[in-house]
């Protein structure tokens, strides 16, 4: 995780899942399909096709398999909603500011 924010709070607009080695292409598209008809509360029902999938067969040196989940959240705003006021309340007080 890139930033600490609570996913259950938001929604996710696109998401993308990458696997590599050895597992079958209809398996990994029914199993995305399963996933995101079991949490369809946590994505957008405006953007249709919103999770994109890719297989490379070749497996990473020492593993059988290995994944990647990218996700894009609507509840990255809380992060910058708590930068915007930590930011607003050191500028008020001057602080780092050097004339």
């Amino acid at each position: 995780m890139m930033a600490a924010s609570d996913f259950r709070n938001g929604r996710y607009l696109t998401c993308s899942a990458i696997f590599r080695g050895r597992v079958a292409m209809k398996e990994v598209e029914d199993q995305m399909r399963n996933v995101q008809n079991k949490n369809s509360s946590y994505f957008v029902e405006w953007i249709p096709n919103n999770i994109q999938t890719a297989l490379c067969a070749i497996p990473p040196r020492g593993l059988t398999m290995s994944s990647t989940f990218i996700g894009n959240s609507t509840s990255i705003q809380e992060l910058f909603k708590r930068v915007g006021e930590q930011f607003t309340a050191m500028f008020r007080r001057k602080a780092f500011l050097h004339w």
